[in-house]
């Protein structure tokens, strides 16, 4: 044997000198070097290292079988190696001392490098094994995935060792893109499999970081490594090889083999005709090649697996070394048996070893190698292969050889007690089999895990045949190997594996390190764990190793357990706990009370951390402080505390939590709701808060803090100086409750949106302003607080525009702020704001005018405690009014004047409101009073005589009328823009007064709510401001006109501007440049020109309207780029409406190209969207463009009812909403539309959706969660109507209004309730209409939904004797039936009610009451299932009744009740016993015997003897005749034997449909029926009973007496003729019926119709329905066999017609269905046109719904009808209607097999179908390319432009009627297309286009005739 040393780039012969075998012998020694992996794994490594290589580096020779050694070379090679092998034997047994040592080293280790074999020398001792020592870069293996994560790949490899796969290397860079798009989530997951078997290659070796002294082996999956030396050459028919799916096709799948030389093709069928699983790129697939197109470079391969399982590699041509990879299967031959396997031959120049592990059979016994002779014939697949030493190892697992991974059948840490020893290696361990099942599994036991003690001479302890007890250790995926140990130690403790630890158990472990961080402790088992030093005891440990002994064994608790990573408690409290674990977010139920730890304290409450890192969050509230008092004063971090579960939301992992025992209970009626308004009177004063007393039971008191006294900062402070115990606050609002006080808040921002802030995330909608106050502050942002603990966050650069701002001093703690909603996480509950104010302005007077209600407030509440100050002055100094006063002082800031009326009162004049006159001081003087600041007792004056003048103008009767008006300020409306003069700057606001209003006085704030801490604009006195108007002067406004500050660069619009505006010159097209004078949330109001003013649209923001908040970045006062898009009067006004837009590609157009209309070319499913512009009741508007509109309906916004409540409040006006066009309306350019894409509705079924409609429910599909509201609610238990679209309702059963079974289900519902439903059945009426059922049932609507009471649908899910529930649906004077589902009812016979007698059913078992009992009789095939209601048994065993018999004698005189009326005659129930008797016919008075039914009633009280008694068929024989009541009877008179059953001839109405035959041949069709699936059960009488005492084995007639005398023969006789009379009757009375063409009932009126018609279909169609309504299966199929004998061969359509029925009965009642089927399609292609009966079938299947038949069967018919142009139409269609993308491809192939002469019209319909179902423009295309090759056939003209016109586009329909219009064709034809086209300009254009068109007609003409 020739052999190859590993770190040899190419060995030659001059590589051997004296040096080599020394060299030789280091590298047969294990190395005890840690591995250093290179830094470059392209470089060849350095000495002692191998280099990373995919090819082999000696060279390559024929048959690569050969070594570049010399023969001599290669033996003293093998001799130096034996030799080594031979000295550790011997040391092995000398060395005593080192015997544990040795023998816990591994076999593999001790065996050293890889070698390969030539074709001759001699063989080696030992088999070729993989071990971390010798796996080199560039090595090939075969391996089984393991575990497939998100970033990488385990793959179990040869030997027991664990290889990575990186994400990267796992999928070739080619499909990573489109594998991407194609699959959702992990992609990793969606390719690989666990126990997949693939072949990998070895890239590196590198040290584990985890664990020193491992290295860890990085693998890749990539072909192109394991392809790199295959070419199209090398490559042969039969071999199997791997590939990527590198694309899905119609017939299969297009393959990447990692190189680009060549691609492959797979179908996706086998030859079973089976389509293989769902494929997904980038899988890998084996396959045989079955052929090789060489001129396309493509293989195409079979995806048969147990082809691919059989394939044998053959060496047709010679294999090189190179093409040889893991996992081919080769023909070997045994050439000799080594100590640990064998070496086999293969490939006729190739040779490898199998190890001891990897042989034929998985438990081999000591005399393995008696079965491996020389020059055996065996399979073996290739294990692994060494490039650079040209090793190979082979497997000859018998799983593996079958190209399947071996099963798993054990767990690590499962103990087995009787596991046999099945082979003892010496100084190796032992083999042991493992009674697993259903297989046993082998098991190999290493000798260093035999026993805790040094075991001498083992090898005897342990014999062959013994039993064991064994603990699995590990497991060996490839090799399907467990390891196991037997030490003892391994069976004691509960802790063997890190798998076996669960969050809170409580263990023992040993303490075996203490260091800073911790203690490291060790359980019994080995597994070691961390005790972090805040959990080694209750309190801080400052010196952990006082406390923890190095060696002591303590009890500790398990606090979790990730990636075997242990962590541990000692903390007593928790160790010792006796309280449920608190381990899972989902185990957090409300009320669980637990032991925890706190981790974190802050101000607002408190972090507890529990096991396995769940977390919950105890609030301040909760923690049972006293008020005021701090949180860390009473809890701190590492406290164990015990905590109760208030509230969880597993979903985003948040758990409440309570620190108080009890939870407080406060009644529903005094519970006081966080948001509601309350009132309080103040307490008392505290420096932190106002202590208010609310009044409402079950709550202590009501605190308010200064911040939330009022929304300026300056008022709240003051209001809280002056506050005093007994004020009374009208309006609080509830903020929170803490410890049953309620903080509370009189901000009037927050009271007066009470109603619409929000409680929790559900309620915030984005962009929606939401006020509210800063509740912290950080570097990074704000927190926002709404209601209760609800709260958002802006970040920095969302709450200020200037980033470089310090966040404390632009707001502070307690600020009133509004906030603009920027994102809502639903799944976390995170808010996003923003409280820049270009987005949060406020838009009316609530600031001010708070400001100036509130500072009156204040004054009242200041002067009320005084008698001589009080407010009264304040109404001699009206706010504009003109009043006399005397100068009291000049100073140099202005005038103080004096009242004479009061003297504590003082007015003051600036300077410059001096008027420039001189005033001197004792002067009167005459001034207008601009402010007054009551708390301060001082008046505002001017002297300004356009103010003054005002007041005195006004006041002057001679004034003209119209100028008094004019000056009022009632002139002024709300929103209009006004220019004000400053007059005074004040603290908080600023006086203006307005000259166009004839100088009236108005009060602008200077700050908002956002910007209060901000520097405020400076303002001069006398300084021109715009301004708008948003209050005018009343009580609330505390008479003052209150105004908002606007942009300082608008100026108002001169008489000037407004004519430079009508000479404008601007057109649609041109470019402005506009600046932006205002942000409106649907437009930008901006200004251009010469005083020009227009507006953006919100639609003209964004091409398609793609972003969100297309304004965000638009500022006022900026400028921008514009086109001007439409140009119209505006309403109510001569001024010009200016639209402008900034889309860019308007921006980019020509101006030419701008159009001022919107062309309307919408279609039904098309994604649009649109901005919210107004919200009514039922329906949201949307504004798609400037004049196209769409609207939302409310039921198909959400299907949450909360939701659909809060149905106004979620579409704010401006925000963006996208959806799917399900209905247009293009004369009033308004379009339906949906939030979900289309499909799978109403309308799927083949019905046509056209636009207009207003019926269109095409997304209301079975299984569909859809909401709905109530709108009728049915009497008794009809259910309820549910409204789920705009003009389509649906019907919720009785049984399914709720999940449990409810006495009343009904309850809670009301009409105009909102409902979440599920669509759960959908039907079509033959008048077209659509019956709904839905379903209100919470496990079925809710997606989690817990499962309710089981509803049973089918008669098969009941067995006898079950429990069952339901409601009583109709009461009747037999029994009852009641309701068990929608689908189901039963009959409860009234003997069964109850076990007392029921009097009157109908008011002891009400319509609608729930009912609960027990089945006691089922029959599947008529659908009867009867119910009993008594608690004891509902039947009477036979034996039950002999003490009746016994009672009873003949000739016995009793009495009865009549139980059921018979032609024979009466059954009579015997009083005081359950016997029932017969009296026959004959035995009844002969005056009664015509007409039994008229004569006696049921119930009815009789008299009868008893005639006879036969105890062994338990009949009793009566008599009525009166002579038995006048002498005594004689004891051998004449009895009749009873009838044993009873005929159904009473049917309940529940149960009665009446056959309708009214319609005509083309609804026969059995198909058609609606609800197919189910039969009407068969009509029962409620009296049928089963505690009967007779005999029910069949229906016998009246048995004749055994004493055969005149008598009774006459009788006989006479019942014959009577039986013969009634036969008569019926006759006459079915005659009757035919006369009158009434339907008929019976069997026999059908004979008679069938006989009358015989070729009639119909006829045979209704028989065969009547049948069936009997269930009578077996007799309609022999009917269908009958119809088809009789009917006319002639007949084939009404013959067909019958097959056709016979293929829908099969289909339902067939066993099984499909088989049945195929039957009688078999025999009806023998005697029908094939093609119409295949065509039959698939209309059959499709409806269905049985849609892989339906593809199956449309693939028989292309085959056998491929010249058949209507097949490869319904080919096109089930294409078009599945949305699959290979049209093109079908009309490829249609185009080759079809005629030529078909060509035209295949190509026509299939764009036509495009046109209506498909792609249009694909239809385009067809038509495109027919015209191309016949342009002069006006038909393909005429519905090319029909299908264009059906779109709508005009602009396309008027450029094809340009080209039509321009052919030269003739006369004939040429008018026939101007006639079309001037027929559409009059339906679509104007007169403009009509005459435009008869222009170019006569064009055409005078043409013609030059």
């Amino acid at each position: 044997m020739q052999y190859a040393m590993l770190d040899m780039g190419k060995p030659s012969k001059k590589s051997f000198n004296k040096k080599s075998e020394d060299r030789l012998k280091t590298f047969q020694k294990p190395s005890k070097k840690p591995f250093k992996p290179p830094q470059n794994v392209n470089n060849n490594v350095s000495k002692g290292s191998l280099p990373i290589q995919l090819e082999d580096d000696v060279p390559d020779f024929p048959r690569g079988g050969q070594s570049s050694l010399s023969r001599a070379e290669v033996d003293k090679v093998r001799a130096e190696v034996d030799k080594e092998f031979e000295t550790e034997n011997i040391v092995l047994k000398k060395t005593k001392k080192d015997r544990r040592k040795n023998l816990t080293r591994s076999t593999d280790d001790d065996l050293g490098s890889l070698f390969s074999d030539g074709n001759s020398g001699k063989s080696p001792r030992f088999a070729n094994k993989i071990t971390l020592k010798n796996v080199t870069s560039g090595m090939k293996l075969w391996g089984v995935i393991s575990e497939v994560n998100e970033k990488d790949i385990v793959v179990s490899l040869p030997g027991g060792l664990r290889g990575l796969v990186h994400a990267s290397e796992a999928i070739d860079p080619l499909l990573h893109d489109t594998m991407k798009g194609d699959t959702e989530g992990d992609v990793l997951s969606a390719v690989y499999m666990v126990g997949q078997l693939v072949s990998c290659i070895v890239l590196q070796l590198d040290g584990d970081k985890k664990e020193k002294g491992k290295r860890r082996i990085w693998l890749s999956l990539r072909l192109a490594l394991l392809h790199s030396s295959f070419t199209l050459d090398v490559l042969q028919e039969g071999m199997v090889l791997s590939a990527y799916v590198k694309s899905i096709e119609d017939h299969g799948y297009m393959l990447h083999f990692g190189v680009t030389s060549f691609t492959g093709f797979m179908q996706n069928i086998s030859k079973d005709g089976n389509r293989n699983a769902k494929m997904v790129v980038g899988r890998l697939v084996q396959g045989i090649v079955k052929s090789i197109d060489r001129t396309r470079k493509i293989v195409n391969l079979s995806s048969d697996a147990d082809e691919v399982a059989k394939c044998v590699t053959k060496d047709l041509k010679g294999i090189p070394f190179n093409l040889l990879v893991p996992g081919m299967m080769v023909n070997a031959s045994v050439r000799s048996t080594l100590e640990n396997g064998i070496m086999l031959s293969f490939l006729t120049f190739f040779t490898g070893t199998v190890d001891i592990f990897h042989l034929g059979k998985t438990l081999p016994t000591s005399q393995w190698k008696d079965e491996y002779t020389p020059n055996k014939k065996i399979n073996a697949r290739i294990l692994f292969i060494d490039p650079s030493t040209r090793a190979v190892g082979l497997t000859l697992n018998p799983h593996l050889v079958h190209n399947n991974a071996p099963p798993s059948l054990v767990k690590v840490g499962d103990i087995f007690d009787d596991s046999k020893v099945v082979r003892v290696d010496r100084g190796s361990g032992l083999l042991l089999e493992i009674p697993s099942a259903p297989i046993p599994t082998p098991a190999y036991v290493n000798v260093s895990d035999l026993s805790d003690k040094e075991v001498k001479k083992w090898e005897k302890t342990f014999k062959e045949g013994s039993l064991v007890r064994v603990r699995v250790s590990g497991f060996r995926l490839l090799e399907g190997l467990a390891t196991g140990v037997l030490k003892t130690s391994a069976f004691e403790g509960s802790v063997f594996t890190h798998s076996d630890v669960r969050p809170g158990m409580v263990v023992r472990a040993k303490v075996i390190i203490v260091d800073s961080f911790g203690a490291i402790v060790q359980f019994a088992s080995g597994v070691k764990a961390l005790c972090p030093l805040r959990h080694m005891s209750e309190f801080e440990i400052v010196k952990p190793r006082k406390k923890f002994q190095v060696g002591a064994e303590l009890g500790f608790r398990v606090l979790g357990c990730k990636s075997k990573r242990i962590t541990v408690t000692h903390k007593k409290t928790l160790v010792k706990s006796k309280l449920p674990i608190l381990s899972s977010y989902n185990d957090a139920t409300e009320g669980l009370s637990t032991h925890g730890w706190i981790t974190k304290v802050e101000p607002h409450g408190c972090f507890v951390r529990f096991y396995n890192g769940v977390q919950g969050f105890a609030p301040r509230a909760e923690l049972g402080l006293d008020p005021g008092s701090d949180v860390s004063s009473m809890y701190h971090v590492e406290q164990v505390v015990k905590c109760r579960v208030t509230s969880s939301v597993p979903a985003t992992r948040r758990i409440n939590l309570s620190l108080l025992a009890t939870p407080a209970r406060i009644s529903e009626d005094d519970e006081v709701k966080l948001g509601s308004l309350v009132s309080g009177t103040v307490e008392r004063v505290t420096p932190n808060a106002v202590i208010v007393d609310v009044g409402i039971k079950g709550y202590n008191m009501g605190m308010i803090t200064p911040e939330h006294l009022a929304d300026n900062h300056g008022l709240a402070s003051i209001m809280k100086s002056i506050l005093k115990p007994g004020y009374k606050f009208e309006k609080l609002l509830v903020l929170d409750v803490e410890n049953h006080n309620l903080v509370l808040t009189a901000k009037h921002s927050l009271v007066d949106a009470a109603q619409q802030l929000p409680a929790d995330a559900s309620q915030v909608h984005l962009h929606s302003v939401v006020p509210g106050y800063i509740c912290n502050i950080i570097d990074t942002g704000c927190f926002v607080r709404f209601i209760g603990r609800l709260t958002g966050f802006a970040p920095k650069n969302r709450a200020v525009d200037d980033h470089k701002a310090d966040l404390s001093e632009a707001f502070y703690v307690g600020q009133s702020v509004r906030s603009n909603i920027q994102e809502v996480n639903s799944e976390t509950g995170r808010i996003t704001l923003s409280l820049k104010q270009s987005l949060c302005s406020s838009t009316d007077a609530s600031f001010v005018q708070e400001y100036f209600s509130l500072e009156e407030k204040i004054a009242k509440l200041h002067y009320s405690g005084t008698k001589s100050s009080s407010l009264k002055w304040v109404k001699e100094f009206p706010i504009g009014n003109v009043i006399e006063g005397t100068v009291h002082e000049v100073k140099e800031s202005g005038v103080i004047i004096s009242f004479q009326k009061y003297n504590d009162v003082f007015g003051f004049i600036t300077h410059h409101q001096c008027g420039g006159s001189t005033i001197g001081i004792g002067s009167t003087v005459k001034a207008t009073v601009l402010d007054v600041a009551k708390m301060d007792r001082l008046v505002d004056l001017s002297l300004k005589t356009e103010l003054v003048n005002r007041y005195t103008e006004n006041t002057d009767s001679r004034t003209p009328k119209k100028m008094r008006k004019r000056s009022a300020h009632k002139d002024l409306e709300v929103n209009q823009t006004v220019n004000a003069l400053v007059e005074i700057v004040k603290e908080n606001y600023l006086v203006l007064s307005i000259s166009e209003a004839n100088y009236v006085l108005g009060y602008a704030p200077l700050y908002d709510y956002n910007t209060q801490a901000f520097q405020p604009k400076q303002f001069v006195n006398g300084q021109r401001v715009i301004a708008s108007v948003v209050a005018l002067p009343d009580s609330s406004t505390t008479d003052r006109l209150l105004l908002l500050l606007k942009s300082n660069s608008e100026a108002v619009e001169t008489s000037s501007a407004k004519r430079a505006k009508k000479k404008s010159s601007y057109e649609i097209g041109s470019s402005v440049h506009a600046e932006v004078t205002e942000i409106k949330p649907l437009e930008l109001k901006v200004k251009f020109g010469s005083g020009l003013h227009g507006r953006i649209h919100i639609t003209e923001a964004s091409d398609d309207n793609t972003l969100e908040n297309p304004f965000s970045n638009n500022k006022v006062g900026q400028t921008i780029t514009t086109k001007i898009v439409s140009k119209s009067k505006a309403e109510n006004s001569n001024n010009i409406r200016w639209d402008l837009s900034i889309r860019p590609s308007v921006l980019l157009a020509d101006q030419s190209d701008v159009c001022a209309s919107q062309v309307f070319s919408y279609s039904v499913g098309q994604n649009v969207t649109g901005f919210v512009y107004k919200v009514d009741k039922d329906w949201v508007w949307l504004a798609v463009t400037r004049d196209i509109r769409a609207q939302l309906y409310i039921l198909d916004s959400a299907n949450d009812p909360s939701e659909l409540l809060d149905f106004q409040n979620r579409f704010h006006i401006g925000k963006r909403v996208s959806g799917y066009i399900l209905s247009t309306k293009k004369d009033k350019r308004l379009l339906r539309v949906l939030l979900h894409p289309l499909g799978g509705g109403l309308l799927a079924d083949g019905a046509s959706m056209t636009d207009d409609s207003e019926t269109v429910a095409s997304h209301i599909f079975e299984s569909a969660v859809v909401g709905g509201r109530i709108s009728r609610i049915l009497p008794g238990v009809s259910g309820l109507i549910v409204q789920i679209d705009a003009h389509l309702s649906g019907k919720v059963h009785f049984t399914e209004l709720t999940d449990s079974w409810v006495s009343n289900p009904l309850t809670g519902y009301h009409e105009g309730q909102f409902v979440k439903c599920k669509v759960i059945d959908i039907r079509r009426s033959a008048t077209g209409t659509f019956h709904v059922d839905l379903s209100l049932r919470s496990s079925l609507v809710e997606i989690n939904g817990k499962s309710g009471s089981k509803r049973y649908e089918k008669i098969e899910d009941l067995n006898p004797d079950m429990t069952i529930e339901g409601y009583v649906k109709n009461i009747t004077p037999k029994g009852c039936f009641i309701m068990l589902s929608r689908k189901l009812d039963a009959k409860i016979l009234i003997s069964n009610l109850s076990d007392d007698f029921v009097s009157k059913p109908e008011e002891e078992f009400p319509i609608g009451s729930l009912v609960t009992g027990r089945v006691i009789s089922l029959e599947p095939l008529s659908k009867r299932i009867e119910v009993s209601l008594r608690k004891t048994s509902g039947s009477k065993e036979p034996k039950a009744d002999v003490g009746d018999f016994s009672s009873l004698h003949v000739g016995d005189i009793v009495s009865g009740r009549v139980k059921r009326i018979e032609s024979f005659g009466l059954f009579i129930t015997i009083d005081q016993t359950k016997s029932v008797g017969l009296c026959h016919v004959s035995e009844l008075p002969e005056d009664n015997t015509d007409n039994l039914e008229t004569k006696y009633k049921i119930h009815e009280r009789v008299k009868a003897k008893i005639l006879k008694i036969d105890e062994e068929r338990r009949r009793i024989s009566l008599g009525m005749k009166g002579s038995y009541f006048e002498m005594p009877a004689e004891h051998g008179s004449d009895s009749l034997n009873e009838i044993t059953s009873e005929s159904d001839d009473e049917t309940p109405s529940e149960f009665q449909e009446p056959l309708d035959l009214s319609g005509n041949g083309n609804h026969l069709v059995l198909a058609e029926v609606e609800s197919r699936a189910s039969v009407l059960p068969l009509d029962v009488p409620l009296d049928e009973t089963e505690d009967s005492p007779l005999d029910d084995e069949g229906e016998q007639g009246p048995e004749p007496v055994q004493d055969k005398t005149k008598t009774s023969d006459n009788k006989i006789r006479r019942t014959k003729k009577k039986e013969m009379e009634e036969r008569e009757r019926e006759i006459r009375a079915a005659e009757d019926r035919l006369l009158q063409k009434d339907v008929p009932r019976t069997a026999d009126d059908y004979e008679k119709l069938t006989r009358s018609s015989p070729n009639s279909s119909f006829i045979w169609l209704k028989y065969m329905e009547f049948l069936l309504s009997l269930n009578e299966v077996e007799k309609a199929r022999s009917m269908a066999e009958r119809a088809l004998r009789t009917i006319n061969i002639r007949e084939e359509s009404e013959k067909l017609i019958i097959w056709m029925a016979y293929f829908n009965l099969e289909n339902e009642f067939g066993n099984p269905p499909e088989d049945a089927v195929v039957k009688v399609f078999q025999r009806a292609l023998q005697v029908c046109d094939p093609k119409k009966v295949h065509f039959a079938l698939l209309g059959m299947y499709e409806r269905t719904e049985q849609h892989k038949l339906a593809d199956e069967l449309l693939e028989k018919m292309i085959r056998k009808f491929k010249h058949s142009c209507k097949v490869w139409l319904r080919r096109i269609q089930r294409v078009i209607k599945q949305n699959e993308d290979m049209v093109q491809s079908v009309v490829k192939r249609a185009l080759i097999c079809l005629p030529k002469h078909k060509h035209i019209k295949f190509i026509t319909q299939t764009a036509i179908s495009e046109f209506k179902s498909g792609v249009p423009d694909r239809g385009r295309s067809l038509f495109e390319g027919m015209l191309r090759e016949y342009p002069k056939r006006t038909d393909l003209w005429s519905v090319y432009l029909d299908q264009e016109i059906r779109l709508d586009d005009e602009d396309v329909i008027r450029a094809l009627f340009e080209r039509t219009i321009c052919l030269e064709l003739p006369l004939k034809k040429m008018k026939f297309l101007f006639k079309k086209y001037l027929e559409f300009e009059k339906s679509k254009g104007n007169e403009e286009r009509i005459e435009y068109v008869k222009a170019e007609a006569l064009k055409y003409v005078e043409k013609i005739r030059s």
